[in-house]
């Protein structure tokens, strides 16, 4: 699928090797930004890509080892670049002439003000692959204002429905947003537009919108609340409105997650706790006393406790774990859903694809944090001109 080729530029850490993962000889820019744009390019790196972060000069100057400690740049390589400078707008496309794809994050217009825009890369690289990252998308009247998380999934009509019955509406960090709708359909129309490549031989512009692609992730809900399916917030089965689907508290404050939906569920759920005489769950007006009978009855004992006595069953508990906890528990350490790189606990690569000829490949085991970026020889930057560039603070 790429275009470039060259030995495996040199560095200060350890990078995935060639050959490595299905996007193995892919090659992505990644134009330095906040949480979503690095979360596309970690997504692509964990799976093969060779990705070429390019921060600003002096943010590389500065932060030192800041690279190590970051999840979402793992695998990647990184440089500065000054993209206000002719020389470093220069450098640039000759970094794209050789890429497959670039990531950009910037508000729209801004990389057409800088002469890195797709019209100007492409007249360089005909078949790149132009993925934009923003909040309200490349055109609209919101487009150029500034935007968070929080707002996208608001005018996508998302965070109205999350939240308790009675209570204003609670913004789910900012997974849905930045991560879901927003770095992962960018990694989604990157890889799109690369297959699309393939018979048309011409990249495209991926205009991934963090609005549009919350929109999207809850398409099953804006149907079921157009046919009255759906109520209101904090009133229905999977929004804390039914008492089989809610989290509850133990005796040592801990947290139990219950998801008895089915009634083959629901009924190993009465068992295991001991509780009769509960009135209809099929009844919404009997939910409330339902609900407190529960949480009563998990208020008796500690939640290790109540881990060993839903052991092994299919009553759908499971324990609220923390984030230092998720990488201990037995099931993850099983699969290897967390890795250990250079001290640091992340999660591995997800999803796995799995070869029924060989046994499924730890990829997390070998990825890196991200590194400098010593040759950009084989990214189509000659060694004396990336010489000229350093010496003239254009290139870090």
């Amino acid at each position: 699928m790429s275009r470039s080729g060259g030995p495996e530029p040199e560095g200060n850490g350890t990078a995935r090797g060639a050959g490595d993962g299905p996007l193995a000889g892919v090659r992505v820019i990644e134009l330095a930004g906040l949480a979503p744009g690095p979360f596309a390019g970690m997504m692509l790196a964990d799976h093969g890509a060779e990705v070429l972060r390019v921060d600003r000069v002096a943010a590389v100057a500065r932060e030192g080892d800041r690279p190590r400690a970051q999840v979402l740049d793992r695998g990647k390589r990184t440089i500065g670049l000054d993209l206000k400078s002719a020389d470093g707008v220069a450098a640039f496309k000759e970094l794209a002439a050789g890429a497959d794809a670039v990531i950009e994050v910037f508000r729209p217009g801004v990389a057409e003000r800088l002469g890195i825009g797709p019209a100007d890369l492409r007249a360089v690289n005909e078949r790149l692959v132009y993925g934009r990252m923003t909040g309200w998308g490349q055109d609209g009247p919101l487009a150029t204002t500034a935007g968070h998380d929080i707002d996208y999934i608001a005018i996508a009509g998302v965070l109205s429905l999350l939240g308790r019955e009675g209570e204003k509406p609670t913004p789910p960090i900012n997974i849905l947003g930045d991560f879901a709708g927003g770095g992962l359909m960018l990694a989604y129309g990157v890889l799109l537009a690369l297959f699309e490549r393939e018979r048309t031989g011409r990249g495209k512009v991926v205009d991934a919108a963090m609005v549009d692609g919350a929109a999207t992730l809850f398409a099953m809900f804006y149907d079921a609340v157009r046919s009255g399916a759906w109520g209101p917030r904090g009133t229905n089965l999977l929004d804390t409105g039914a008492p089989m689907y809610d989290t509850y508290e133990t005796a040592d404050g801990r947290h139990l997650a219950v998801g008895s939906l089915e009634p083959a569920f629901w009924a190993e759920l009465l068992d295991r706790t001991g509780l009769t005489g509960l009135p209809s769950r099929d009844d919404r007006a009997n939910w409330p006393e339902i609900r407190a009978r529960l949480a009563a009855v998990f208020r008796t004992r500690t939640r290790a406790e109540w881990e060993e006595i839903f052991d092994g069953s299919d009553a759908c508990v499971a324990p609220v774990l923390e984030i230092a906890e998720a990488a201990r528990h037995p099931h993850n350490v099983a699969r290897g859903t967390f890795v250990e790189v250079d001290g640091l606990v992340q999660p591995a690569p997800a999803p796995r694809l799995l070869d029924d000829s060989a046994p499924a490949d730890p990829a997390g085991a070998r990825l890196a944090p991200a590194t400098r970026l010593h040759d950009l020889s084989s990214w189509g930057l000659p060694a004396d001109r990336a010489k000229a560039l350093r010496e003239g603070g254009v290139l870090a």
